[in-house]
């Protein structure tokens, strides 16, 4: 934890200089450390109260340590040796980023994709666990990923419930449910830790720990930096990363996340799910927009953007124009984001610990789920793509292109862009390239994510923070649907409803929507991407 370091340069070092000698005078470091649920005001005190046992995970995840490593190697013993994750959020975003810090394999199942769900399950089941991964188990993508691989161990002759790990609150329907079934092992997590908080607690351990990685060493430097956290101290730099995330005067709300060898693979995603769904209520928030090296969001230098650059422990280059640039180890690095995040949620006057707008997207999925309607009808299709808006967006247009132009054309010149792509994200991984071409297409940040994993991420920003994003949804029809045992939808059927419930709820909060579903998702992807590439040639929206 030693190398743990921060630096700030231009607004995001004047938002430090203004706003940390006030946290120390309020004692905000030993406060929030020592579990002060009045940090946040009394509107958040409830919840706060009920969240903060992040501060020190030891109490509740030092006990696991041993029982995961006895419970890998009694799987080990047994041939099982591949780890799939069933889980949404938190729940899968700290443990993918701390097995690919490690360098260990961990199969990560966080969509409703019928042929993501089918590559999981194809992949040597013989050889399979499966850790399930819910606070309460009423996460309707769980609960289904949990269905379809009971049914398919069964189906092989292997015993079901010796393949199923679950991590839950204690005392939740899931937590009753597993141990009545007899499920391999049930791990409970600290309740008083929300999702998004989660890393360092059963969440974040179990699959890392079953999958290999060094979890105990993770959860030292994690310790080690709480200790370092708790000084109320103008070299806190917790406070200085919470000040120039919260502080800057007029607010960069717009986290550009650029990852320059931290060593920390995936660490931009666990951050952007941290503090979007942390800070996007009220109108207000911080919005993380996770681009690559070299993306157009870097050089444009707008009023509205500040810089985060992920850095190896050794970098000696210090930051450029209005940036802040972070070095550690993974475990140090999470628990300082964590209290950076909550920090700068005092800063912007929000609860950093509820998610009001998650719910919206989620109840509109289940009333489509319900009620089953009729397809929508495409207003036209171009090639191998049918595409769907507001006729006042289309404005008469009958091409991709002239959709897109149309969508772009409404971006404020605060907006952003949010490409939300509800695909397999293995094997469409390469429309991710579209990110940057866009982002330099129209000079505004740009975020890609897929769905529905996004939905327990950026999605409360987009509903509850500044109404500034405009949106593009891409759906695409699977190479063969998946039967979800028990449930009267299909996986297909649920990621359709899905996409079609947030696209309900954007547009009811006014933001400008454009769905384009691929009826070939090879030729869809080609299209695309296509199109695309050439606007950026032109240089035309």
């Amino acid at each position: 934890m030693g190398t743990l370091s921060f630096e700030a340069a231009g607004a995001a070092a004047a938002a430090v200089e203004a706003h940390v000698p006030g946290l120390v005078r309020d004692q905000v470091a030993g406060r929030l450390m020592s579990a002060d649920a009045t940090l946040w005001g009394p509107d958040a005190e409830p919840e706060a109260s009920i969240r903060l046992g992040w501060t020190d995970p030891g109490p509740a995840s030092r006990p696991l340590l041993g029982q995961i490593a006895e419970l890998r190697a009694a799987l080990a013993a047994e041939g099982i040796t591949r780890v799939v994750l069933a889980g949404m959020g938190g729940s899968s975003l700290a443990p993918e980023v701390i097995t690919r810090t490690a360098g260990v394999p961990l199969t990560v199942l966080d969509s409703t994709d019928p042929d993501a769900v089918r590559a999981a399950l194809a992949d040597n089941l013989a050889g399979t666990v499966i850790v399930v991964s819910s606070k309460s188990g009423s996460t309707v993508e769980t609960d289904s990923q949990r269905r379809v691989f009971e049914q398919a161990f069964t189906d092989a002759g292997l015993d079901a419930a010796s393949r199923i790990v679950v991590v839950t609150d204690p005392g939740s329907p899931l937590d009753e449910a597993a141990r009545a079934a007899g499920y391999r092992a049930v791990f409970n997590a600290d309740p008083n830790v929300g999702g998004r908080y989660s890393a360092l607690t059963a969440f974040g351990l179990v699959p890392a720990g079953l999958a290999g990685a060094d979890i105990e060493a993770l959860l030292d430097d994690a310790e080690e930096a709480g200790e370092v956290l708790r000084d109320d101290a103008e070299d806190n730099i917790g406070l200085q990363l919470g000040a120039a995330l919260g502080g800057t005067d007029p607010l960069r709300n717009k986290i550009v996340i650029v990852d320059e060898g931290s060593g920390l693979p995936g660490f931009g995603d666990w951050a952007e799910q941290l503090i979007a769904e942390s800070t996007g209520k009220l109108g207000r928030g911080l919005l993380p927009v996770v681009v690559e090296p070299g993306a157009p969001e870097l050089s444009a230098e707008a009023a509205d953007v500040l810089a985060v650059r992920l850095v190896p422990v050794d970098a000696d280059a210090a930051p450029a124009g209005n940036a802040v640039q972070v070095a550690g180890s993974l475990g140090g690095q999470m628990m300082l984001w964590e209290f950076a995040t909550a920090v700068a949620g005092r800063l912007l006057g929000i609860n950093p610990f509820d998610q009001p707008d998650v719910e919206a997207a989620k109840k509109a999925a289940r009333g489509l789920l319900d009620a089953q309607p009729a397809p929508e009808l495409p207003a036209f299709v171009d090639g191998a793509v049918e595409v769907r808006a507001d006729a006042a967006l289309l404005n008469g247009t009958t091409t991709l292109r002239g959709a897109l132009q149309t969508l772009l054309a409404t971006l404020p010149e605060d907006g952003y862009l949010s490409v939300q792509a509800y695909l397999d994200r293995g094997e469409q991984a390469g429309l991710e390239t579209v990110r940057p071409l866009l982002a330099g297409l129209c000079g505004r940040p740009v975020t890609f994510g897929w769905g529905p994993r996004f939905l327990h991420s950026t999605g409360q920003f987009h509903k509850g923070g500044p109404a500034q994003g405009v949106f593009l949804q891409i759906t695409g029809a699977p190479a063969e649907d998946q039967a979800i045992p028990g449930r009267p939808f299909t996986f297909g059927e649920l990621i359709q409803a899905q996409a079609a419930g947030d696209a309900q709820v954007l547009a009811d909060h006014g933001r400008p929507v454009l769905r384009l579903n691929l009826i070939n998702r090879a030729d869809g992807s080609s299209e695309l991407e296509n199109v695309v590439r050439a606007m950026s040639r032109d240089g035309k929206r």
